[in-house]
């Protein structure tokens, strides 16, 4: 029954990630290569600091063109403030959140830590599965 599925039943969590400190660029080869829209950005302990998405990266060019060369750090570039939900939650509760918001991914936490994602179509697949 899907009231009773979780989200870590749900989730991906293999996950492609960055580090604040990385470098944007390599950043932006990553998500071309892997032909993905965003990734998580952890600290070294596994705490989530940010997402940088194919949007976020688009201030490249901004900056590219009226202030400096090509580059930085992720951290300079990634979206600090961002909606989680957490591993327990119950799918039906996290569809009402993708229906609410104009998200497509939610990073999922579990006691303060990243431990997966899930997308919409994480979601449907569960709808799927479980009909």
């Amino acid at each position: 029954m899907l009231a009773a599925a979780k989200v870590r039943d749900c989730m991906t969590a293999s996950l492609v990630t960055f580090t604040p400190e990385m470098g944007v660029m390599e950043a932006i080869r990553v998500l071309l290569e892997k032909r993905i829209s965003g990734a998580p950005v952890v600290d070294s302990h596994g705490h989530l600091a940010g997402m940088l998405s194919e949007k976020d990266c688009l201030r490249v060019a901004l900056e590219v063109g009226y202030h400096r060369g090509w580059g930085g750090r992720v951290d300079e570039y990634m979206t600090r403030k961002v909606e989680t939900v957490d591993a327990d939650m119950n799918v039906v509760d996290v569809a009402k959140l993708f229906i609410e918001d104009n998200f497509r991914r939610y990073p999922v936490v579990s006691h303060g830590r990243l431990v997966g994602q899930i997308s919409r179509r994480d979601v449907l697949k569960a709808i799927e599965r479980l009909a």
